[in-house]
């Protein structure tokens, strides 16, 4: 599909209230509606005049949208600008068909810098977003100041494979409460097989998100799992030299700390940990202390001795910082 060629001049932006709280030196929360190759989506942009780092940019996971990250986002504003992101065919963005995958995504990443006129961010992805994070990586290893991943592996596992292909027979029959409960089931631990914060609130919280969503969403869902299949998920490659950090709960059952070890393996000098009593929904499950890290990591703060995480294993060329 071609690129609009008026869509530069006839982006359209809407300012709005913040929800949460300004601090010092934050501006008024804004957000933009931008259009890629014709597909409109929709950033959230939390300015901060007197920044201690770059601009951090969050990618959510696939049942995220731009306004899951506001705990984090509050604690990070008073040290940087914060960006979150509908990329599209997610949240409240267009629709985007299976035909489109984490390239273009990746690219869609890039064209949200540029419109910004963000030269280089701290670049934050959980779980799809980390996919599409570490793409951008390999694509524009200079836009890159450094990268957190967390969530993420290198490849789908088997099973949640199988039961993508299962769930899009239950989408075309119209039942989604068996896949909501599935979802929930493989991003939260087996209930009473570990101490995991919040584990019963969280379950409900995420069932009911999956259950509620609306048709549109539930279409960009379907979608969605069948671009997982069709694309590839992890592309070996060159990654940038930059500071690089690997998160994971400790009782993560989806994407395990040994999956997690594998990733750190492939970044230069990338440190990993694990957040203690958390699973697959760490950021949700201990949000302030999830805040928390990314303010340390994205200001080179130390990881060592925290209260809520092991001690980070660091791989690679270890990092050598001014």
């Amino acid at each position: 599909m071609a690129t609009d060629a008026g869509s530069v001049q006839e982006l359209k932006s809407c300012r709005t209230t913040s929800p949460v709280p300004a601090g010092p030196d934050h501006g008024e929360t804004e957000e933009r509606a931008l259009s890629f190759h014709g597909f409109r989506y929709t950033c959230r942009i939390t300015p901060q005049s007197a920044p201690r780092t770059l601009p951090v940019l969050i990618l959510g996971g696939s049942e995220q949208d731009r306004h899951s990250w506001l705990r984090q986002e509050r604690r990070l504003a008073p040290v940087a600008t914060v960006i979150t992101v509908d990329l599209p065919g997610y949240g409240d963005s267009d629709f985007l068909p299976v035909s489109f995958g984490i390239d273009f995504l990746s690219g869609a990443v890039r064209h949200l810098l540029e419109e910004l006129r963000i030269p280089r961010v701290n670049l934050v992805g959980a779980c799809f977003g980390a996919a599409v994070g570490l793409r951008f990586a390999q694509h524009c290893p200079d836009m890159l100041e450094r990268l957190a991943l967390i969530g993420m592996c290198l490849n789908i596992p088997p099973d949640y494979a199988t039961s993508m292909r299962r769930w899009a027979e239950l989408i075309e029959r119209g039942e989604t409460s068996p896949i909501a409960q599935e979802l929930t089931e493989r991003f939260m631990s087996p209930p009473g097989a570990s101490r995991v914060r919040r584990h019963a609130a969280v379950s409900r919280l995420v069932y009911a998100g999956i259950a509620g969503q609306s048709p549109e969403r539930k279409r960009k869902s379907a979608e969605h799992n069948a671009r997982l299949m069709r694309h590839e998920w992890y592309r070996p490659g060159s990654t940038p030299d930059v500071p690089a950090l690997v998160v994971t709960g400790e009782f993560d059952t989806l994407t395990t700390p040994a999956m997690g070890r594998e990733v750190a393996r492939r970044l230069p000098g990338a440190r990993f940990l694990t957040v203690k009593e958390t699973d697959h929904l760490a950021p949700v499950e201990r949000p302030d202390d999830f805040a928390d890290l990314l303010v340390r990591f994205c200001t080179d703060l130390p990881l060592d001795g925290l209260p809520y995480a092991h001690p980070a294993e660091r791989f690679g060329v270890p990092m050598v910082h001014p």
